[in-house]
Parts: structure tokens; sequence; C-alpha cells
């Protein structure tokens, strides 16, 4: 048997990855961040998160809801954040973990409101069942790692219903793979939780343990968390639910018109988020997400299959790799 050869110092790359940033350039995209969240501050419109903010040192105008985030208590909150995660799936073969690094997983694109009938070639709002389809789909499918709501169950939105929860159940009830909640209500957060605890006998501990769902919410550029999102984020991290902190910033209209101005209140917006997540419970596992892309000024869209999309990601990859956390980027 040939002997493997032994590589002193080598830097291995798992997956694919584009370097856009050189090392200089993420400290200096990285320094000023922090001068935009101590200086600039983060609109919070949500008083619990006023209070937890305050309490943990930060300067808060109560009257404008505007918090200035010392660059001290970022970094202790990264220190706290897990480097990685469990994904929880229905059968343990399907349990992805997520790591900060190089390993390239995919998942479901959300929210379509909107399906394409490929027999009739016809349009309609999605329903519950093309909720429950989808996530048959994607149990099938060997290439997408867990299941992302891909559409909303708008017929039980326009009764009235809550089809957030009522996503959360089709969802678990197609898939044996973990369920990604890309439209959480904070409201029913609990909902969410007493769900998962039942799956498990009403055993806490155990879904604490292999939470079978994790949930996205996304701050509101430029530089805000409204009230929902930071529901969202104290509720799941003191649930222990895996939070996915993306921005959905737009380059030339609720973002600088260039790139890099861009990546700085992304960034200001999703550490906003984590260090919340941290600050209301210390550990929770958290992933830094982006579907930032650039406004297109003729069209009046946020095309997602931009270059400048592609751009963004490679260097939202390169940010959590920075800062050692799970990345969540939009992308085909």
């Amino acid at each position: 048997m040939a002997r493997r050869k032994v590589y002193a110092g080598l830097d291995m790359k798992q997956g694919t990855g584009i370097d856009i940033l050189t090392e200089d350039g993420l400290d200096r995209i990285h320094a000023a961040t922090m001068d935009v969240m101590q200086t600039t501050g983060i609109g919070v419109y949500h008083d619990e998160a006023l209070k937890i903010f305050k309490d943990a040192g930060c300067r808060v105008d109560f009257k404008k809801r505007l918090v200035s985030i010392p660059e001290y208590l970022v970094n202790e909150s990264l220190q706290k954040c897990p480097s990685g995660m469990l994904l929880a799936a229905r059968e343990k073969a399907y349990d992805v973990k997520l790591e900060a690094g190089r390993k390239v997983g995919n998942t479901t694109f959300g929210t379509g409101l909107y399906v394409y009938e490929h027999e009739s070639k016809s349009v309609r709002e999605s329903t519950e069942k093309d909720v429950y389809d989808a996530a048959i789909v994607s149990d099938w499918c060997p290439t997408i790692d867990f299941y992302s709501l891909p559409c909303a169950a708008r017929d039980l939105l326009m009764k009235g219903l809550a089809s957030d929860v009522h996503e959360t159940l089709t969802s678990w009830k197609g898939t044996r793979k973990h369920f990604h909640h890309v439209d959480p209500v904070a409201e029913h957060m609990d909902y969410y939780y007493r769900m998962g605890v039942a799956y498990y006998g009403g055993d806490e501990e155990a879904f604490r343990k292999r939470p079978l769902i994790s949930v996205l919410l996304c701050p509101t550029s430029p530089l805000q968390l409204h009230a929902n999102a930071c529901g969202v984020i104290i509720k799941s991290a003191r649930y222990e639910i895996p939070v996915n902190v993306l921005s959905m910033a737009m380059s030339g209209a609720t973002g600088p018109v260039t790139l890099a101005g861009t990546l700085v209140t992304h960034n200001a917006e999703v550490l906003s988020g984590i260090v919340l997540a941290e600050l209301a419970n210390p550990g929770a596992p958290v992933m830094y997400g982006s579907s930032t892309t650039m406004f297109d000024l003729r069209y009046g869209t946020a095309p997602v299959g931009a270059p400048e999309l592609g751009m963004i990601s490679a260097e939202v990859c390169q940010l959590a790799q920075y800062y050692g956390l799970p990345s969540y980027v939009a992308g085909s």
C-alpha cells in the first residue's frame, strides 16, 4: 500500500471557494462595521430588546429607539457563538452539521407566493398542498441537505389562519430532513417549540439537543431590527432553536451604491442580531445569513441572479469564516 504524503503547513480547502477579500480587506470591513455600530447605531423597535442592550452596557436612546453597540460587546458575543450546530432531522441519517469553514451544502430557496402549473401553463397562488409536495420532492432529492420553506400556504393565510404554524407541521409531515422556517412569526415561536417538544413525547431536553426546526429572520435595511425580528431572535435563542440572521440589503437602494459600503451595513445588521441572540442566551446557535444583492435602477427590481449577488455572497462567506460562524447565502 502506498503511503499518503504528509504536508506541513498546508492550507487545505473543502468544496469550492472564491476569495475576493484579502485578510487586510476583511479587517477594514470589520473596522468600518464597528464604527457604524457604535457611531451611527442600530434602530431597534422592540422594548425588551432595547432593555437587553441597555443592561449589557450599550448606549440606548429609548425615544429614538437607537442602540450604539460597542466593539467589545460584539467581540464578546462572537466568542460565545458556537462554531457549528446540529440541524436535526426526523431521521438521524439526514442530520446536517453546520460548521464554520468551506464545507458546502444546499437547501431550497424561499419564499415564493406563486406556483407555475406546467401542464396548464398558468400561474396561481401557492397553497399548503404545494408546501407539502415541495417537501416530498426535497425529501427525495439527495442534493438538498435540509428543507427551507420554498412557498407559502397562501390559502390558509387568506382564511385568517396562522399559516406559519401550519407550514411547520406540513413540512415535518412531508420530509424526514431538517426544516428551516424562513417566515417565522415571533408570537408563534412558542407553538413551534411546543410542537417540536411534542414530537419527543414532551421531552424538552431532547428537543433542545436535537432541534427539528431552525428559523430565519431579516433585519430591515438600512440598519434596523424591527419587532418581529427581535422577537424571533430572543425566543429562538432562549429555546436553543438555531437562528439565521439574514440581511437582504439592496446596493443602491437600501444600502450604499458601492458593494463595499453595502457589505459594511449588511455586516452591521447581521452582527447586531447575533449580539442580541447571545445576550438573550449566551451560546445560542446562530448562522450568518445573506440574500443581499444590487438594486436594478432601470427596472426597479432586486435581481437575485445578478453577478453582484454572487460577489457579495462570496464576501459574506469570507466574513462568516472570519468570525468563525456558519454561513447561509443566496445563490444557485
